[in-house]
């Protein structure tokens, strides 16, 4: 069994490691909570202990081609049983050509779908499959940009047809694809505005979710967008300070829209798991005490768990008594980022810890084969509370600064999205150029 204190120790700059806070950076609506459930700073626990992981048995991965599909037959998995009997709702965190090759997946229990720059930045440039429609919009003369948004929005159309019975069966609880606003836009409230009208109205599907990165400019973005009637996914959210502010954008949009049926217009929070692991296990390697480097691998999924304990929190209470009068739906909480990048660690980390009611889990290939390979469905969102309490203080008084690793991991997850966008841009400019030397 793999423990914490057996990890290796990269190295790690200074510069990781920022004077805490004199106060806790718990929000202020989860600090009565805490006294009410307790603190427990011991930090052992079977729900966050790492262990081996399992060798996997059977495949689940789309593979982007240039035609045809995956073809394989699908039977009931553990998707379908955290659905029906957990009510997290599993989605799948990519996207390429042909979308058909979703349809497998979706047979396997996948309810929903994510993509972001990076996803279409991988998908169209080592696959040919957007060749031919490329071609005929460079010919009819679109420029780079513009080009690259209508292969993006061909495939999250299709994409959208294939979800859309989840959709209907759900009364539009489910079923949902992602698009995400140009990272070029995180610090453009406005831009962001118009970016999020623009891509609701091209894509012209209900069941689509327009992506809006939670950065300072751009959470009043979001209460303009959902005041508008436009569904929307907020995505690289990584602090619960942050957190809490996108819940108050999406209840004050939903009150200043002004409309009298509410059920049509539905949100998740995008809160990101295994990135927050990765930066502050460099801290607590820094650090290098044996307390420390027994917190390693711990912290994200404690500040997942009192995530969900503020989102219970926040849809309660008169004021969304009032919206849910109104047909209004709970903005979801979908834990993202939930691929292990530590090998040591188990291959489920950043999912079986964090099933509960009323959450979506977004899985890559890898989180999704691992957990319908050995996954365990059991609610284990809020088993363990007070611990998850006890190591975000723990975390804490070792002079981890939850602030500046929120704004730290938002500053990155932006700028990565910046740079795919950007590449992506290149590597369509430089096949436009192919083509227009090839019709010389």
């Amino acid at each position: 069994m793999a423990t914490i204190s057996k990890l290796t120790n990269p190295a790690v700059s200074s510069s990781s490691l920022k004077p805490r806070s004199s106060s806790s950076s718990l929000p202020k609506s989860l600090i009565s909570l805490q006294t009410k459930t307790g603190f427990n700073s011991k930090v052992a626990s079977s729900q966050l202990t790492l262990r081996n992981n399992h060798p996997l048995k059977a495949s689940l991965v789309v593979k982007c081609s240039q035609s045809g599909g995956n073809g394989s037959s699908a039977k009931r998995t553990t998707l379908h049983d955290l659905y029906e009997q957990e009510g997290q709702s599993p989605w799948y965190d990519n996207l390429c050509r042909p979308v058909t090759d979703l349809l497998p997946l979706i047979a396997s229990g996948v309810r929903g779908v994510t993509s972001n720059p990076a996803i279409f930045q991988k998908a169209i440039s080592s696959s040919n499959a957007y060749n031919d429609q490329f071609r005929e919009l460079v010919q009819s003369g679109k420029d780079i940009e513009a080009a690259y948004w209508e292969l993006v929005i061909k495939d999250i159309q299709d994409a959208c047809k294939l979800f859309e019975s989840i959709y209907d069966e759900t009364n539009g609880g489910d079923g949902y694809v992602s698009v995400e606003v140009s990272p070029r836009l995180a610090d453009d409230t406005q831009g962001t505005v118009e970016a999020a009208k623009w891509l609701h109205k091209v894509v012209n599907r209900p069941n689509v979710y327009i992506k809006i990165p939670a950065t300072a400019p751009c959470v009043p973005s979001i209460k303009e967008v959902i005041s508008q009637g436009i569904s929307v996914n907020v995505t690289l959210i990584f602090s619960l300070a942050r957190y809490e502010e996108v819940i108050d954008a999406y209840l004050d949009g939903l009150e200043a829209s002004g409309l009298s049926d509410l059920s049509r217009v539905t949100s998740v929070a995008s809160f990101f798991v295994s990135r927050v692991d990765t930066l502050i296990d460099k801290m607590l390697e820094k650090i290098g005490t044996p307390e420390a480097l027994d917190l390693r691998g711990k912290a994200a999924v404690a500040q997942a768990a009192l995530a969900y304990q503020l989102y219970q929190k926040k849809f309660s209470g008169p004021r969304w008594d009032a919206l849910v009068k109104k047909g209004a739906k709970k903005q979801r909480l979908l834990w993202a980022s939930t691929s292990v990048k530590n090998p040591a660690y188990p291959d489920t980390l950043y999912v079986a810890p964090l099933i509960g009611p009323d959450t979506v889990s977004t899985m890559p290939d890898q989180a999704l084969q691992a957990f319908v390979d050995h996954g365990a469905v059991s609610r284990t969102i809020d088993l363990n509370v007070s611990e998850a309490e006890g190591i975000y203080s723990a975390l804490e008084k070792l002079g981890i600064d939850w602030n500046y690793v929120g704004t730290q991991l938002e500053l990155e997850g932006v700028d990565s999205f910046k740079k795919s966008f950007d590449s992506l841009l290149d590597t369509l400019q430089e096949k436009a150029n192919s083509l227009k030397l090839v019709s010389l």
